[in-house]
């Protein structure tokens, strides 16, 4: 048995074993420890809309304080660094905003006043695992901590004759008559004891715009109280049953008459299928009264993950960055095998892909590294979704698909998966759903499969006749490139021919006589009668738009099947370096944002690795920080930290295809586990604290010289030690083969894909 295997073996008998007999982690051997290095607060502010609160990897229950800031704005994710505290709620989403906020559980002292339930805090801890803070209005102390689909609170409260724990069940986030706000359908609540309820609270919409999802919970106090009261509208009764409709206030208070630093537990199980799976999930995965072991027992979680990754001479800003980025990248999408209420399957099943869109560029690739067996996993879920819903999904959330932004990108992911060698996989199955995404038309584009394919099929490009042309053309070429990958590797030659024969869809949007700041040459928009429309000159575009949330900069260069090809259009090597020049002197380039990912290693394809060094060092010293304000943008998922944690090992894969790019390292030595118990280690000799040598002069792969600013995954798969002998100035190091592209002469598509096999 290898050490990392029995190590993960351990952590996973210490999380069994405190759950279900409630010893602590005291009570085993230590394992090392680097939970203490996240920052779960990185992000919070400025946009990076992270999950606060307390979760286990891909757990389905995120339990987490909801928050309005101190003008009555309420947040879209649950938290705001200043604002008072509303409640506790069960469901959340990281990196994003606009679902859930469910099942809201609020400590209360003195009268309970139903439309005033908010309190500042202070003394605010949160820790992987654990939430803390004073609810300095009720002098209340909470305290949180979860399994996989339980939520534990422990409440200190002081010496009052009014102590209340409220259950609210008609609040969640972004209430609201918007086009994609979330509405309130009603629900049940039914107090079946003194210390015990159950029901279902009903919601639909939200971002995704998706049809109604059900939240059924079970609550159970240590504590049976004094009363028990429930309300509906704004009315408090002794009844013990109460049933809403739409848009009516609903919710239960336990009341009690408490001594000082009385502690009154709760534990709220979640569940999709109903109230009686909600109990049985409390009873099954938290069945003590022990706080302390639930937390070692997420601690435990976690540390397994975190310790894929290992870090040698990095600073304590870095490792706080890095470890807050596995963190990140691991709370979604959700595990909610076992409770999907649409059909029964014995294959995984996750929700809250939220979306592929962001995270198909990174955040896959790194788990097909570091987690190939969940992976695995989400790709089966995705491949089941397509079987009982008629399509892998870019966005899904409570149950159902929405929306798409760009392309099919679960085309990617699959491709990315199969190229990779990833196994477990039905990629026959997998393979009819592209083909379904690439040949059908959906009845409602914006929620799945493509928009705008019959023009493009028939064609060969989109027109403004249907929205987000721009960004379309330029994801369908791509993802077509990923079906002509898949076709190639399961012996479908005219599959692979057709798809291979549309990855240059892009071309027929590009108008070589455009110009724009000096340059020639960029996607622009055609009429439906097939002429050329004004050019798109929006900096980021939205639904209706021809590019979404990007603009002529990021789109008109994105073609990873064939960059050989693009830069022979943007008028050859010299100009495409001066055009990326131009895009990060002139802020034509989006840190903030996912499309534009690529570029900054995109140097790279132009035989220019020191500029890739250049930016990429740059983007990290002035867009990744280690405190609030520390991701650029929504984290989107664990993109934005996928992102990060890639850029600064020094290497960034091409999302769909073998190949990773190296830019520039900012560790000395660093690793990450691969699934088989083998490791990809980095090092970079040379490298100075200040980042001045930055720009590769030699390279070696498992000690064979490495000439090329780029390696294939079968070269690191089983193990590999990448050593990168840095300085301070650029050399001729991986400047003479670029990365593989459609062009070349050995294209890296099967002989069944090139134009001589059609």
């Amino acid at each position: 048995m290898s050490a990392p295997f029995a190590r993960k073996l351990a952590i996973a008998c210490l999380s069994w074993l405190c759950l279900v007999t409630g010893s602590s982690a005291a009570d085993t051997p230590s394992q090392k420890d680097y939970t203490h290095e996240v920052y779960p607060f990185l992000g919070v502010d400025w946009g990076g809309n992270v999950f606060v609160g307390s979760a286990i990897p891909y757990g389905m229950v995120k339990l987490g304080p909801d928050m309005e800031t101190f003008d009555g704005r309420r947040s879209g994710f649950g938290y705001s660094s200043s604002g008072t505290i509303l409640g506790f709620s069960h469901l959340h989403l990281s990196g994003a905003q606009g679902k859930y906020g469910n099942i809201l559980v609020a400590p209360v002292t003195g009268p309970l006043d139903l439309n005033d339930i908010k309190t500042p805090r202070t003394d605010e801890v949160n820790k992987v695992g654990y939430y803390a803070a004073n609810l300095t209005r009720y002098q209340v102390k909470a305290e949180l901590t979860s399994s996989r689909r339980v939520g534990f609170h422990r409440y200190t409260f002081p010496a009052s004759r009014q102590s209340h724990i409220t259950i609210n069940l008609a609040s969640a986030f972004g209430l609201g008559t918007d086009w994609q706000a979330q509405k309130f359908l009603g629900a049940e609540i039914h107090l079946t004891s003194n210390h015990e309820a159950q029901g279902v609270a009903r919601f639909t919409g939200g971002w995704n715009r998706g049809g109604e999802y059900k939240v059924y919970y079970y609550m159970t106090l240590d504590t049976p109280a004094d009363a028990v009261q429930t309300w509906t509208g704004k009315t408090l009764t002794a009844a013990k049953d109460a049933t809403v409709e739409a848009n009516t206030p609903i919710g239960a208070s336990f009341d009690f008459t408490t001594k000082a630093n009385q502690v009154i537990q709760a534990k709220v199980g979640i569940s999709f299928l109903s109230a009686d799976q909600a109990k049985q999930n409390v009873a099954q995965e938290i069945p003590a009264w022990n706080f302390a072991a639930i937390h070692a027992a997420a601690t435990a979680l976690w540390n397994a993950e975190l310790s894929k990754l290992n870090l040698v001479g990095a600073s304590d800003s870095q490792r706080r960055q890095l470890y807050t980025a596995m963190y990140h990248i691991m709370l979604m999408p959700t595990d909610r095998t076992g409770e999907n209420p649409n059909w029964k399957s014995s294959e995984p099943y996750y929700d809250d892909y939220y979306a592929i869109w962001d995270t198909y560029r990174s955040s896959s690739p790194l788990l097909t590294l570091i987690s190939p067996d969940r992976q695995r996993d989400i790709i089966r879920s995705l491949i089941d979704i397509y079987r009982h819903a008629g399509y892998m999904p870019d966005a899904r959330s409570g149950n159902d698909n929405g929306r798409t932004q760009g392309g099919s990108n679960a085309n990617v992911v699959v491709a990315d998966a199969f190229v990779k060698g990833l196994k477990g996989i039905d990629y026959e199955t997998a393979f009819a759903a592209m083909v379904h995404d690439a040949e059908v038309p959906p009845a409602d584009p914006q929620k799945e499969g493509r928009g705008g394919l019959k023009d493009y099929n028939e064609k060969g490009y989109i027109t403004l006749a249907d929205e987000r042309s721009g960004s379309r053309i330029a994801e369908y070429s791509y993802d077509d490139f990923a079906i002509s990958e898949v076709a190639c590797g399961l012996g479908k030659p005219k599959e692979a021919a057709l798809y291979a024969s549309r990855t240059h869809n892009f071309e027929h949007l590009w108008d070589k006589d455009m110009t724009a700041e000096g340059f020639k040459g960029f996607l622009r928009p055609r009429n439906p009668d097939g002429t050329w429309a004004p050019p798109y000159l929006v900096v980021r575009g939205t639904w209706p738009d021809f590019f979404y949330e990007g603009d002529i900069w990021t789109y008109s260069i994105y073609a990873p099947q064939d960059m050989r090809r693009l830069i022979e259009m943007a008028g050859g090597n010299e100009m495409f370096i001066r055009r990326l020049d131009w895009i990060f002197l002139r802020r034509h380039f989006d840190v903030t944002n996912e499309p534009g990912f690529l570029i900054p290693v995109l140097y790279n394809y132009a035989g220019r690795p020191d500029k890739t060094a250049d930016i990429v060092h740059m983007i990290l010293e002035k867009a990744f920080t280690d405190n609030r304000a520390g991701i650029p943008g929504n984290d989107d998922s664990g993109a934005m930290s996928s992102w990060l944690i890639f850029s600064t090992l020094g290497l960034f894969p091409v999302a769909g295809q073998d190949v990773y790019l190296i830019s520039t390292p900012r560790i000395p030595d660093a690793s990450l586990a691969l699934g088989n118990g083998k490791k990809l280690r980095i090092i970079a000799k040379n490298l100075d604290h200040d980042g001045l040598n930055r720009y590769v002069q030699s390279a070696t792969l498992n000690g064979v010289e490495l000439t090329t600013s780029w390696f294939r995954h079968a070269q690191i798969k089983d193990g590999a030690t990448l050593v990168l002998t840095m300085g301070s100035a650029p050399s001729v190091w991986g400047t003479k083969v670029p990365p593989p592209s459609m062009s070349d002469a050995v294209s890296p598509l099967c002989s069944a894909a090139q134009p001589s096999g059609n």
